[in-house]
């Protein structure tokens, strides 16, 4: 788990993830929190694809995914797009459930991953990415000390930019 000023960010374990990919209700009920309707815009698909990402290399647990809590609520993901690479980078990812957004809660999910990265000696470089436009969560990151390096094309998502981490 990580803890920032109003959240905690509870590390997904294989239970967790499979709870999620059953049910919003089998969610709640394990881990005795709420789950508001659409707290995840990506569906169950990214849950079940970090769960084949953990049978396959289960000590990376805690480079993939994270729910934040609120006052006993999930209120958004957010996490790792898996453990450092070769050159020691890591792309951090988040979003928030309608209902909790303009709290502030972005900005603390991004800090406290990037902060959470850079304590790991492998770790040398965070990225993130953004759909190529201003937009609330390019707002987060220029909050959390990033700066766009580049646009490129995603398969999914079409253009986006590339952000890197150099503090604040």
């Amino acid at each position: 788990m990580i803890q920032t000023p109003n959240l905690q960010l509870l590390l997904c374990t294989p239970e967790i993830l499979h709870a999620t990919i059953e049910s919003d209700a089998a969610l709640g009920t394990l881990l005795q929190l709420e789950i508001p309707e659409k707290w995840s815009e990506f569906g169950t698909d990214i849950f079940g694809f970090v769960l084949e990402r953990l049978q396959e290399a289960p000590e990376e647990v805690a480079w993939w995914a994270y729910f934040p809590v609120y006052d006993g609520t999930i209120v958004g993901t957010c996490g790792y797009k898996g453990a450092p690479n070769a050159e020691g980078a890591v792309e951090i990812g988040y979003e928030v459930a309608p209902d909790y957004r303009n709290r502030g809660f972005a900005t603390e999910m991004a800090a406290a991953l990037v902060q959470n990265a850079l304590q790991h000696q492998d770790v040398k470089t965070v990225y993130a990415h953004t759909l190529a436009h201003e937009n609330p969560s390019t707002h987060v990151l220029k909050k959390c000390g990033f700066e766009k390096i580049g646009e490129l094309i995603d398969p999914d998502d079409g253009a986006v930019w590339k952000w890197k981490y150099f503090g604040q």
